[in-house]
């Protein structure tokens, strides 16, 4: 399987907090949460949710994923316009890495509490699509940082939100990436799909 992350951000960069409560996560004093809520217009949320029906597998790491087991008391009637979001996640395998989490309630769930790098490559040595990750910005950056990234999906909200986590530390590994895919609603969202490329080319001293 290829192993796709797909991270809604603000133009500066940040990830904390998308959600459309803002009580969603206030670590850190961050006061301005839910600055994803109502972007986009009907052909990103079309772009979506056909990315989750593309999905043959699940990978959160576990502050996410317990921001998402919302979704697993859902139904299609409960989510109009989100119906494969919901059907996806409650109908395919999620995998969890945590070394805390011993009794996931939702169906489906595997924690991978051990060599979580092999357990990867397990995963995306499987055949099928894609292994798919959903903000979960630690699990990312560590996914980066191990090569294990193949394809980036960035949907970038227009707003800058001045505080909170970054998808991208200050100070990290480097990445060169080919653009796959890119498009703009007329909501000003953009959707940016990359491929890892290997390092980055610097001019010389």
């Amino acid at each position: 399987m290829k192993l796709t992350t797909v991270t809604q951000v603000t133009i500066d960069g940040v990830m904390q907090g998308n959600g459309g409560a803002s009580e969603e996560d206030r670590r850190n004093g961050f006061e301005r949460g839910g600055w994803a809520r109502g972007a986009g217009d009907d052909e990103t949320r079309t772009f979506i949710n056909q990315t989750y029906q593309r999905a043959d597998a699940f990978l959160f790491g576990r502050r996410t994923y317990e921001l998402f087991t919302g979704w697993g008391s859902m139904t299609v009637q409960d989510a109009p316009g989100w119906e494969s979001v919901v059907e996806s996640l409650n109908t395919r395998p999620k995998y969890v890495a945590s070394t805390t989490l011993t009794d996931p309630e939702w169906a489906g769930t595997t924690v991978l509490s051990g060599d979580v790098a092999a357990a990867v490559r397990e995963l995306k040595a499987k055949p099928g699509g894609e292994l798919q990750v959903h903000g979960s910005g630690i699990l990312t950056r560590w996914l980066l940082e191990n090569d294990l990234v193949d394809e980036m999906v960035l949907i970038v909200i227009p707003v800058i939100v001045g505080q909170g986590a970054r998808l991208f530390p200050e100070t990290g590994p480097d990445l060169a990436l080919d653009l796959v895919e890119s498009r703009a609603d007329s909501k000003g969202v953009t959707i940016q799909v990359y491929r890892a490329a290997g390092r980055p080319r610097y001019a010389g001293a």
